[in-house]
């Protein structure tokens, strides 16, 4: 392997792994608290969520488009699992399967709202999305009556608090969906169009390939990650709330673009992405124990977005000068 190719690597994703560990070390040394086993697992389940949802707004990302509604649709899903699983006429094992299906179906149909619409009528995504998020926020509002649904059964509550092989149930789910989704995006036909359509549409289309499912398709992966996100949220902290999720999709947006998908479409990777979610989580906790405020951390993560988009627009460039020599 030569050089050429070896800084292509660590340009593409070798250097967010370094970031992280380098953020890891600088909390380590400023706050002894931050390498405790409890916070480490603090963490582990605080990035769980962003992860799942940054996985599927990485599908959208690499076809050039966005997801605004995500956290809106979040809260949508919870309610009505929520609505589902606290109904005394049902089993709880039966109301428990059903919230999790009905969470990810209303993810799902949200998300194919989303790629129709903006497909159908050649809408930009950012306006759909935004639209979403209204529609989404009052549709949970309405159907919660704007209350907070909790009291869920016993089983469902105590499986959010359970550890597999020391890590919390939660986060193992959150890496089984990022190496299944890994999985899809490099080793399938449906992955590579996914990259291709990102980098050319025009020539996906001229060369036969309906370009709208698979485009369609990504936004119904990305509402159908909400909706396993939601389920999570729910174990975590036993609520359904029509307020929840506020602001989740600027961190699911940073996770993917810290982690180096190109805001362009066609370059990208969801080993990136989870690296990208463990920095903003990182980030959050070690801040937090270091005193910073809630308004102060808003500004920082802010703050990284813009970082991130300027490097990735400085990547990029140095990248397509590394291809063509």
């Amino acid at each position: 392997m030569n050089a050429k190719k070896i800084s292509y690597l660590l340009l593409r994703e070798a250097g967010i792994g370094v970031a992280l560990v380098l953020i890891c070390i600088f909390f380590a040394v400023a706050e002894p608290k931050f390498a405790s086993y409890a916070n480490l697992m603090n963490i582990f389940t605080q990035i769980s969520i962003n992860t799942v949802i940054a996985v599927g707004m990485t599908f959208v990302i690499l076809l050039g488009g966005i997801d605004l509604s995500v956290g809106s649709v979040l809260a949508l899903c919870s309610v009505a699992a929520g609505l589902i699983i606290t109904n005394e006429a049902l089993p709880p094992g039966v109301a428990t399967t059903l919230a999790v299906m009905m969470s990810v179906i209303v993810g799902a149909s949200c998300g194919l709202f989303n790629g129709f619409v903006s497909e159908r009528w050649k809408i930009h995504s950012f306006v759909v999305t935004l639209g979403m998020l209204n529609i989404a926020r009052g549709a949970a509002l309405q159907i919660s009556d704007s209350r907070t649904i909790f009291a869920f059964p016993d089983g469902f509550s105590s499986f959010g608090a359970q550890t597999v092989f020391g890590m919390p149930v939660i986060f193992v789910m959150a890496l089984s969906i990022v190496i299944i989704a890994s999985i899809v995006l490099k080793k399938t036909v449906y992955g590579r169009m996914i990259y291709a359509i990102g980098n050319n549409e025009e020539a996906v289309r001229l060369s036969g390939h309906r370009t709208i499912l698979y485009k369609v398709s990504a936004y119904v992966i990305c509402g159908g990650c909400v909706g396993v996100a939601s389920i999570m949220y729910m174990l975590r902290l036993n609520i359904a709330s029509p307020i929840l999720g506020v602001g989740f999709e600027l961190n699911a947006i940073a996770a993917v673009v810290i982690g180096g998908t190109s805001m362009m479409g066609g370059k990208g990777s969801l080993i990136g992405t989870f690296l990208g979610a463990s920095i903003i989580g990182v980030l959050s906790n070690g801040l937090l124990l270091l005193g910073m405020g809630d308004f102060a951390r808003q500004i920082v993560t802010g703050l990284i977005i813009v970082i991130a988009v300027v490097i990735d627009t400085y990547r990029n460039k140095v990248l397509i000068k590394l291809q063509q020599t």
